[in-house]
Formats: structure tokens, sequence, C-alpha cells
């Protein structure tokens, strides 16, 4: 039997390799390790994977036996030969081809989410993001920073788009939203989010809100097919007037901002919202005493180094809507990463 001694070290030596987990991940999805099995006909050997890959042997096998361990690839022996192929997970959530796949939210993580924790500390000791630390970028203007080039902007929505394809469907039916025909995604990014809504409610139209770099961005490389369904509208919604609209969409945005810029947001909805309308915030919830769970007090943390924000509890929510208006708040676990409040004038 192991010691109580043995299992403590155990555990910190698991957590302190927790970075290279990760990494472990990044790299097998930008090198293409699984679109590549993906596409194989047949499983295959390392040396096989390298030479299609471009990588070097002894880095191929050792990335592709790590990936075996941690359940990402599945490996078979014959005739002295070890062949990989992808695990269902892998199948499913890391391979291009998936309508589901995550492949462009794991990159961004690995280029910039990476990149800012690793001066966690410092955001810590400063109580604020670390885009001029990791990127050289001043970060007065939040998404000026984080939309820092016309790729990073791409990759961003490009990211958010993963999301929504696993976990849009489960937020938007949170509630039953058919009551009410006009709707309003601010900061609706790519679209994503509206594709969702506009499957699940047929009689509903969305109207997507956001920059003109983002909209733009939209219209070039997010292509939709329910255009009589779903529109654009360029804006910026802390200063330009909001669309008409019987419920107004804030999902993964009060997350991004201090408390004072989101009652200066949701005063702005409570003005432009009549009454009967509603707004829904998606995020990612604490528990009634913020200590849990852990997914969203690292999801807290991640805000501190890239954003002005944090994760709240409901509780908190509640407290920023009522002074806007919005008395009828009804929170909701979705069981997924992200839930729902719907709060109604």
């Amino acid at each position: 039997m192991s010691s109580p001694d043995t299992e403590a070290i155990r555990l910190l030596h698991e957590l302190s390799n927790g970075f290279m987990v990760s990494q472990v991940l990044f790299a097998a999805c930008e090198l293409g390790v699984f679109d590549l099995l993906a596409k194989a006909p047949e499983p295959l050997g390392s040396a096989a994977v390298a030479a299609r890959l471009g990588t070097s042997r002894r880095g191929t096998q050792l990335l592709l036996d790590a990936c075996v361990s941690l359940k990402l690839l599945q490996v078979d022996t014959r005739g002295g030969e070890a062949l990989y192929e992808n695990t269902e997970l892998s199948s499913t959530y890391l391979s291009r081809a998936s309508p589901t796949s995550q492949h462009h939210m794991l990159l961004y993580m690995g280029r910039t989410t990476y990149q800012c924790w690793g001066h966690l500390a410092q955001a810590v000791r400063e109580g604020r993001n670390q885009y001029l630390t990791a990127f050289g970028v001043p970060s007065e203007e939040l998404f000026t920073a984080i939309y820092r080039s016309e790729d990073e902007r791409l990759q961003f929505m490009q990211a958010l788009q993963a999301v929504w394809s696993v976990q849009g469907r489960s937020v938007l039916a949170a509630f039953d939203l058919s009551p009410f025909p006009r709707v309003c995604d601010l900061g609706g990014c790519s679209g994503a989010l509206a594709k969702e809504c506009v499957s699940l409610y047929p009689a509903c139209h969305v109207t997507v809100f956001d920059i003109p770099e983002v909209v733009c961005t939209a219209r070039r490389h997010f292509p939709v097919q329910e255009e009589e369904r779903i529109g654009f509208r360029e804006g910026d919604f802390f200063k330009d007037p909001l669309p008409d609209a019987d419920l107004y969409i804030l999902a993964r945005v009060l997350h991004d901002w201090a408390d004072d810029k989101c009652s200066q947001l949701l005063a702005r909805i409570g003005q432009a919202c009549k009454p009967g309308g509603g707004v829904l915030v998606v995020e990612s919830l604490l528990d009634a005493e913020g200590r849990g769970p852990l997914t969203t007090q690292l999801y807290s943390l991640n805000m501190l180094v890239q954003t002005e924000g944090q994760e709240r509890t409901p509780a908190q929510y509640r407290a920023l809507l009522a002074p806007a208006g919005f008395r009828d708040v009804r929170c909701k676990r979705t069981g997924g990463i992200y839930d729902a409040i719907l709060a109604r004038k």
C-alpha cells in the first residue's frame, strides 16, 4: 500500500506536470497528427506519420506514445510494429473534419492563452492582464489587444466557433426562448451561436452585433446559409445604439469586464429592452461561495491574465442585473462548461 506521503508527492507531480500534458495536446493539434490519422485508410506507424508530417522520427515516436497514454490515440502492434489511430475522442473533437472539432480553440489556447499564463504570478501581483508582457501589446483598449492582428482576430473567432459547435445548443435550450422572435447577439463574433439559435428556434431572427472589423471577418470567413434569418450589424455595444430586439444575448461577454463596465452595458440593454423583453447571459458560473467548480476558477484566473474581468456567482450576476431593471432572474446549470441566466424586464 502507498503511504499518505507517496500519494501527496504523486499529486504534486501530477499538478506540476500539467503544463506538459497541455503541450502534448497542443503540439499534436498544431502538427496535424489527428487530421493525418483521420484521413489515413488504415493505422500508421510512427515512421509513416513522421514522413507525412515532415517531423523527426524520434520526436514523433515520443509524441505518439504520450498521446496513447493520454487516451488521445490508440495503438496496436502488428508484426512487431506499433500502428496508431485516433480514439473516438480525437475523431470527434480533435480532427478538423469533425463538425464538433475543437482544433481551433486548442490552437488559440496553445499560441495565445498559454503565453499569457506564463506570466500568471505577475498578473496576480499587478491585478491586470499580461498582453504587454507576453506580446508587447498595450491593452488599454482590451479588444485592440485581443484582436492585435488580422490573423489573431480570425484565430479567436475560429476558437469561439469551435466552442459553440459543442456548447451552443445546451445553453440556448436551457430556457424556452421561443417567446422572443427577435434576438440580438451582442458581441456575437462569427455568428456561430446565432446559427444554433435559428436551428433550435425556427421562428426567430438573430442580429449579430459586433465591431466593424469582426463583422468584416465574419462575412469573409464564416458564410451564413440562413441569410434571411441571421443578419450582421456593426457597432460598439458600449457606445452605439443597440438593435431593437425582444431578447439580447451576452455569451462570454460579461466575464471580460469589471463590474463597472458590466453595469454600464447592462444599463444600455435595460434602456433598449421593452417590457417583457429579456437578456440571456451565458457564462461559466461559480458556485454560491465562489469555491468551485475548479474549471470555472481556472477560467476566472484566465480572465485575469487575458481580460479585465472574472467569472462570477449567480448572486453576483443578479446584483449586476437588478439595477438595469431586470427583476425576474433565473439561473440554470446546464451540466456543461457554460450555464445560462435568463432575466426579464
